[in-house]
């Protein structure tokens, strides 16, 4: 089992000023396997991505990338940034990089050439279902990962966001039944519902999801990460116990 930190847990901080290399020793301190960096909390690329490295590397951890951007454009051509984001994923010495998918419902090019280029031998894409019908649906994820790897885009995996199904209003046990076998990474916070409204709690075992359930449908040699805010270290060990606890690790 590897577990994942994403830098959204340390939200309040982040607002604060913090720079995400400054979280990594404390991520490690933690106890967790790596660090999930959000490329917006990022206030200067130059000067933080290799430093966010140097102290990932420092620590033994893995690094991960979110990045809020699509794949495929409103007009369904190939992200002309996708190349920058890879240069960004190789000096922080990225394992995985995620994106949401995008308009590839109207994609008309060649798969295949389209990524051409693209380091994908080297780090890992994923896409993530997102909390919009374009990207966040089974169908626009499984439509897009089957023609992916029937164009020879084999490594092309998927990032399955529990708390994400509550706002596309998509069935997160079907989706993890009919995603499981393209799932490489899984994003674990829950999701609550008062008064018609969705919100995010600071404890996995609060809100409307069966967690321990849906994980168990999903592959078990993943990577997980947890990805919510949380008020201090405190809360953030008791969290990673609650999870370590019940995955046996």
């Amino acid at each position: 089992m590897t577990l994942i930190l994403n830098t959204w847990i340390f939200e309040a901080d982040v607002q604060k000023g913090v720079k995400q290399a400054d979280l990594v020793d404390r991520v490690a301190k933690l106890g967790a396997d790596g660090i999930e960096v959000r490329r917006e909390y990022f206030k200067d690329l130059n000067s933080e991505l290799p430093e966010v490295a140097k102290r990932a590397a420092e620590n033994n951890l893995i690094v991960n990338y979110s990045v809020p951007d699509v794949l495929f454009e409103d007009d369904g051509s190939l992200n002309p940034k996708l190349a920058d984001y890879f240069k960004e994923g190789q000096t922080l010495g990225l394992e995985k990089i995620k994106f949401n998918i995008g308009h590839f419902d109207k994609f008309t090019g060649d798969l295949k050439s389209a990524f051409d280029g693209l380091p994908l031998d080297e780090i890992e894409l994923n896409v993530e279902n997102d909390q919009t019908q374009v990207s966040g649906t089974v169908i626009a994820i499984k439509t897009f990962l089957d023609a992916a790897h029937e164009a020879g885009l084999t490594s092309l995996g998927y990032v399955y966001d529990l708390g994400n199904w509550a706002f596309t209003g998509g069935d997160a046990e079907k989706a993890a039944e009919q995603l499981a076998s393209y799932t490489h990474y899984i994003h674990l916070k829950n999701t609550t519902r008062e008064n018609g409204k969705l919100g995010t709690p600071d404890d996995l075992d609060t809100g409307i999801f069966d967690w321990r359930h849906l994980i168990s449908i999903l592959p078990n040699d993943q990577y997980y990460a947890l990805e919510y805010p949380m008020a201090d270290d405190k809360k953030i060990s008791e969290q990673i116990q609650l999870f370590k606890n019940e995955v046996g690790a």
